[in-house]
């Protein structure tokens, strides 16, 4: 089994139109089904960190959400900062397609590996504020439930993890101290674009690898993450 990683698919829920971010956006999910398609077979597996439409209500992403029940491969999915239409989780998980998961304060085991992960948040830093130290404070109890979950499910087997926005940077260790802790192997992001995707950690940070995965730094293909 193949595993692949996309982030910020940003469907076009009530038409709305990515090419004002720049042309490069232009027919973006187009290519993005194109390689898909050319890609993913049905046993495969393809991870969603977040902003996958850009519906207010779940019933505005249907269309989205069945473009990619469409797609080969089993589905999962994790909320980002515009994912709006996302709300509780068992009305998300009814509305999905049988190859379609959803994460949120817990885990999957598939194929021998697990999936955990949370949002996340803006980072700390000059800028911060009390409500972002708020939601900071929880997205990391949020990530701890999940990763406890996986724990749950199996001792031993390796980790990967799902967030949002970015874990850390070269100047805040963010939430990789509790990625450590839990023996995490693997975490992809998304949430950057433009400029700021090319001064995001990759690679081998401590004890954990970090693969930034959102779709216009990956030239709109999926990026490979097992084998």
């Amino acid at each position: 089994m193949a595993v692949y990683a996309i982030a910020d698919l940003h469907l076009p829920a009530r038409q709305k139109p990515m090419d004002v971010f720049g042309p490069h956006w232009k027919d973006h999910f187009q290519r993005i089904r194109e390689d898909w398609l050319a890609r993913v077979a049905p046993g495969d597996l393809v991870l969603l960190p977040g902003d996958i439409s850009w519906a207010m209500r779940l019933e505005e992403a249907r269309e989205d959400l069945d473009s990619i029940a469409a797609l080969p491969g089993t589905k999962l999915l994790l909320r980002g900062n515009h994912d709006y239409w996302w709300s509780s989780i068992g009305r998300v998980r009814r509305a999905l397609g049988d190859n379609m998961l959803a994460l949120q304060n817990d885990s999957v085991l598939i194929d021998g590996r697990l999936y955990a992960g949370s949002r996340g948040w803006t980072l700390p830093g000059p800028e911060f504020t009390e409500d972002d130290q708020r939601i900071y404070n929880r997205e990391r109890l949020r990530l701890e439930m999940s990763l406890q979950s996986a724990r749950r499910r199996d001792a031993q087997a390796p980790i990967t993890v799902m967030m949002h926005y970015p874990p850390l940077t070269d100047e805040t260790p963010g939430f990789s101290d509790i990625l450590e802790q839990y023996g995490v192997v693997d975490c992809v992001y998304g949430h950057l674009h433009g400029p700021a995707i090319y001064g995001a950690v990759r690679g081998l940070r401590g004890s954990v690898r970090y693969h930034q995965v959102s779709c216009d730094g990956l030239g709109f293909k999926l990026y490979l993450l097992y084998p």
